[in-house]
């Protein structure tokens, strides 16, 4: 399988930059461009529009082909396809180059990706051949091919001085490392790897309870290790990380025997693994599927009248010891919604973007138990408005995890230091609660 190339567009709809479509007629992008903004300004909502959308083929030759594209940031990223290329093959392909991009240049931007025009092409041409199939992907291996940007490099690709930018390197040359995922002779002061966790809920809650809920969670590590250290990873009851996938540099076999990861890790940030959290409660057949608790509770009352409406919410913390770094509680009140007046509880704000006709609701922090009270009305063009059956409560919570995961133990052999190692977990949730 493979893609026919990558188009990268601004948020007006215009080409930044593309890759090369050697394979394919020169008018073949410019049908995918004019498909995805045709959608996006028919599309009362932006984020409604299918990320897979049919693409009338030629006159001549009447081949159909599909766009398939993800918004990032304030840019949005197409992958055309044709015959029968999987979708999933080219959306894995789009989110490993967005990882490239973010590991070059940190944030994603437009105005970032025209500072730096070269190197995105550079990357496209290296991670792309000519036939659509992806080559290296390995931001490690790639750093060897395309220097990463700085003031340096410019300077010295203006003056045609490149050949002073690999002094750095010593005698080390592109893939001259046996293992693909990390460089051959690192050397640091202070040998060092972290691990982040990072859980997200997802739930649809109502009045008569959770409807559904799934744990989803990532280790994320960040290596500053010298020489080539062979790692072997440990968690205190791993039995409940189901359904789990890995960074390449992971050994499947003694994960699949032992529980344990075993590993040559990667220089830098990379994701050692991603799972889904089952708990032990819902591993029997009897026991309800979903057991994870939403950890607060929300109370909303709606109203609809003629030309309007209006509302009541009221949110309580479940937790006992912790409190919520930040919630978002977002409500769609219907096209033509107009004149929104509301009273938000101390410490937290509202806005109305007339836009979306979204009233968002901003609760900073909220204490363990503490409870938070929005009560508004709003006016509609319409004389029987039509808002959204559920309202959307986003929430981050620092220093805790729903599995409860920690780091057992970490061996190293093949080098003589001791590693410093770190670890550190946060949740988020994504929770639709319906009135």
């Amino acid at each position: 399988m493979s893609v026919d190339g990558i188009i990268i567009l601004e948020n007006s709809g215009r080409p930044i930059i593309q890759s090369g479509f050697r394979s394919t007629n020169a008018t073949y992008p410019l049908l995918h461009i004019d498909t995805l903004n045709n959608a996006l300004a028919s599309s009362p909502q932006k984020e409604d529009v299918d990320p897979v959308l049919y693409v009338p083929g030629y006159i001549s030759d009447g081949k159909h082909s599909a766009c398939c594209h993800v918004k990032c940031g304030d840019v949005r990223i197409l992958a055309p396809i044709r015959g029968d290329v999987d979708p999933l093959f080219a959306f894995a392909f789009i989110h490993t180059f967005v990882e490239i991009l973010q590991d070059y240049f940190g944030t994603l931007s437009a105005a970032t990706l025209r500072d730096n025009f070269d190197v995105v092409y550079q990357l496209l041409e290296e991670t792309l051949d000519s036939i659509g199939y992806p080559n290296t992907t390995s931001p490690n291996q790639l750093r060897d091919i395309v220097l990463p940007p700085s003031l340096l490099h410019k300077i010295l690709s203006v003056t045609g001085v490149s050949g002073l930018s690999n002094a750095g390197h010593g005698n080390i040359t592109p893939f001259s490392s046996p293992i693909p995922w990390r460089k051959a002779g690192l050397r640091y002061n202070n040998n060092e790897i972290y691990f982040d966790v990072t859980e997200v809920l997802k739930a649809i809650a109502g009045p008569t309870g959770t409807l559904y809920c799934e744990v989803q969670g990532k280790v994320d590590s960040n290596s500053r290790l010298s020489g080539t250290p062979d790692l072997q990873l440990t968690f205190t009851n791993p039995d409940y990380l189901v359904d789990a996938s890995f960074h390449s540099c992971v050994r499947l076999r003694r994960w699949q025997r032992d529980k344990a990861l075993s590993f040559v890790p990667p220089d830098g940030r990379f994701t050692l693994m991603e799972y889904r959290y089952l708990p032990p409660t819902s591993r029997s057949l009897s026991a309800p599927s979903t057991q994870v608790p939403v950890p607060f509770t929300l109370k909303p009352v709606v109203t609809i009248e003629e030309d309007g409406g209006s509302f009541s919410v009221s949110l309580t913390s479940r937790l006992s010891t912790r409190l919520f770094d930040e919630i978002v509680v977002e409500f769609y009140l219907g096209d033509g919604s107009s004149g929104v007046n509301c009273t938000a509880s101390h410490g937290t704000s509202w806005s109305f973007d007339s836009r979306t006709s979204k009233i968002r609701w901003d609760l900073k922090t909220v204490p363990p138990s503490g409870t938070h009270t929005l009560r508004g009305s709003w006016a509609s063009s319409k004389k029987y408005p039509r808002p959204a059956a559920a309202f959307r409560v986003k929430y981050d919570i620092a220093k805790y995890s729903y599995s409860s995961i920690k780091i057992d133990q970490l061996r190293m052999s093949g080098e003589t230091y001791k590693p410093f190692k770190g670890f550190r977990a946060n949740s988020k949730g994504d929770v639709d609660w319906r009135w």
